[in-house]
């Protein structure tokens, strides 16, 4: 999805992505912009999405996080056994029964057996025990509830089942229930698991243990919602200090987001995303002339091939949604009425192109490598291939893509620039740099390299540097909005807030006088973000954002920044509503899962409140976590 283009997160304390082939905290997804600055007020972060969105400038590219990796032997058999440990512990807990001290003592090796205490037991059954005194039932109810573990224990969960049945016959107790369900739970009967843990929990709603094992047989049967629901519920319940929980969490906002994005994209509209988002692609490409013969005073029939080329780079040159949408029909009407003679190839780069913009991925994979077939020597083909390429994972088909650029045309910097972005989203800021350098030293006019260039240096901790990368841009680049805006944004990752305001003003003071019709709304989100961060101003956050969603109605990380915003002050309901429009606005199943993680993690906050409305005041007292505490987000 849209994002600042340049991936450094908004605070000092970014968030860990549990991303195994890759460390991408403060230079992943635009959902860790809007997330960061609010981590320190959360109980909890966890990691909602299997897939990491690495945003660079002008650019978004997705690589999954099950990538392999090459940690040493001894390591990768350290981390399978802590995560067997892990799997293992987490089944016992499911599965164990609860005992008591007295039961754990009866539990012995030298205890009789199941035969010798059956002996013992009391015969009860729903008449009899009406007969019994209180204090008979509740003897009876714990001597059958010994049993019952002892025959768990024995693997005999029939018989347990039986004995805990009438344990529950003599006094109605959750742990009769949960611990039945446990033998259920054994035998994988997931509908009687169900049943035996919800009466347990109806019994004692705070029950942790009956709300795990409830949720792992939704699981089982496929009702992720549910199963979430009842982790989350578990994990306010225990402060969010149970990690096997919080993992469940995460696990499950991952399946239900994953669940509905399948059935989002059945229907999903191909449709372009926000100006913003178009704008920031395209300028991560030199600016070039039109070709010979498609100049703007060039006299070309509309109904011609060449003549929509023509109308579709005069009106990508607008920088608005009306002029991109024009922009991608023209080139598509160009392709299709054909007659392009020597402009074939560039017509199916910029069809490739805006296919790509729309999500339409193999679409776009195709028309690219057409243009590549017609014109090896148009590396720009090459390059954006790759792009697509390393957001669907394939690192080694990016990489060989701009293998086959750099043959074609060594001294073309896009080359280098857009390699230096793959090196920057692997955290090989070394290479990155090197790449940065190369595409400056071929062009020294093109001011996002300078730019990544200045946040490759910060990122290796070379701070001094990368401010003094940055304030020569300033001086050679004094005209240039982004120039302040990206400078902005490292001061507020220092907490240099009121310098780092100034940058954002003279931004959107800049945008506002050179592109008034396609101004780039990044620079009001962030000075939105620091009014936030340094004096709690939601106020004046959320008009900034408001502001940025008139100019562009469908920025994303506009919206997300305000469904954060709300989160903050309570206003679920509101927030959840943004959430879903984020997830509205996604262009390709990676995005739309990552927006659906925090509509569905907004939503069971919800939920919780209303099915257990004491957990809401808990929430609430959770310390620093505060009325917007979305279980599961970071």
């Amino acid at each position: 999805m849209a994002a600042s283009p340049i991936p450094i997160p908004p605070t000092p304390r970014p968030i860990q992505l549990d991303t195994s082939a890759m460390s991408s905290s403060g230079s992943a997804s635009f959902w860790d912009k809007v997330s960061n600055w609010v981590s320190e007020h959360k109980a909890v972060v966890y990691t909602i999405a299997g897939v990491t969105v690495v945003t660079t400038v002008g650019a978004v590219y997705y690589l999954n996080s099950n990538q392999p990796t090459t940690p040493s032997s001894s390591s990768t058999s350290a981390k399978k056994k802590a995560k067997k440990d892990k799997r293992k512990a987490k089944k016992e807990a499911t599965e164990q029964p609860e005992m008591s001290a007295s039961d754990e003592k009866q539990a012995q090796p030298k205890t009789p057996t199941v035969a010798d205490a059956e002996e013992e037991l009391p015969q009860v059954d729903e008449d009899s025990v009406l007969s019994l005194s209180e204090q008979e039932r509740k003897d009876f109810a714990g001597r059958l509830k010994a049993a019952g573990n002892k025959a768990y224990g024995s693997k005999d969960y029939n018989k347990a089942i039986e004995l805990y049945g009438k344990a529950i016959i003599c006094k109605q107790d959750p742990v009769f229930y949960s611990n039945r369900a446990a033998c259920w739970n054994a035998l994988s009967d997931w509908d009687k698991v169900i049943e035996d843990t919800t009466a347990a929990v109806n019994l004692d709603n705070e029950y942790v243990k009956a709300l795990n094992r409830r949720a792992n047989a939704y699981e089982q049967v496929g009702k992720f919602s549910e199963a979430l629901l009842d982790y989350t519920a578990s994990c306010i319940i225990d402060g969010f200090r149970n990690e096997a929980s919080a993992q469940s969490v995460e696990r499950l906002l991952k399946k239900v987001a994953e669940k509905r994005s399948k059935e989002i994209l059945k229907d999903k509209e191909k449709r372009l995303p926000s100006p913003t988002f178009v704008s920031n692609y395209l300028q991560s490409f030199r600016p070039q002339p039109a070709p010979a013969g498609l100049e703007e005073t060039a006299e070309l029939d509309d109904n011609s091939g060449k003549g929509q080329l023509k109308k579709g780079l005069i009106a990508m040159g607008r920088r608005s949604g009306d002029g991109y949408t024009e922009a991608a029909q023209a080139f598509e009407k160009a392709v299709d009425l054909g007659d392009l003679g020597e402009h074939e190839a560039f017509a199916y780069n910029m069809r490739g192109t805006f296919k790509y913009l729309r999500g339409d991925n193999e679409e776009a994979l195709a028309d690219l490598t057409k243009s590549i077939e017609l014109q090896p020597s148009m590396t720009q083909s090459f390059i954006k291939r790759a792009s697509m390429h390393l957001e669907l994972g394939n690192r080694e088909a990016a990489s060989n893509d701009f293998e086959q650029a750099e043959a074609q045309n060594p001294n073309d910097p896009d080359i280098y620039y857009h390699r230096a972005q793959l090196h920057f989203i692997l955290s090989e800021f070394a290479d990155a740099a090197k790449d940065y350098q190369k595409s400056i030293d071929l062009d020294t006019g093109f001011i996002f390299s300078h730019i990544q260039l200045g946040v490759t240096q910060y990122k290796m901790g070379s701070i001094a540097s990368s401010m003094a990368t940055f304030r020569r841009c300033q001086k050679n680049f004094k005209n240039v909005p982004d120039v302040y805006n990206y400078y902005g944004e490292l001061l507020l990752d220092q907490q240099k807030f009121q310098e780092a305001i100034e940058k954002f003003d003279t931004a959107v003071e800049m945008e506002k006088e050179t592109k008034p019709l396609g101004m780039n709304v990044l620079p009001l989100i962030n000075k939105a973000l620091a009014l936030f961060q340094w004096k709690q101003d939601f106020s004046e956050a959320e008009k900034l954002c408001q502001k940025a969603l008139i100019i562009d109605p469908e920025c994303d990380i506009a919206v997300a920044t305000m469904a954060q915003l709300l989160l903050q002050q309570g206003k679920v309901t509101d927030a959840l509503k943004y959430f879903e429009r984020a997830a509205e606005l996604s262009r390709t199943e990676g995005e739309i899962v990552n927006a659906l993680s925090y509509a569905e993690a907004t939503r069971t906050q919800l939920e919780v409140q209303e099915k257990y409305p004491q957990l809401a005041s808990k929430l609430q007292g959770m310390g620093a976590a505060g009325p917007g505490m979305v279980p599961g987000m970071a």
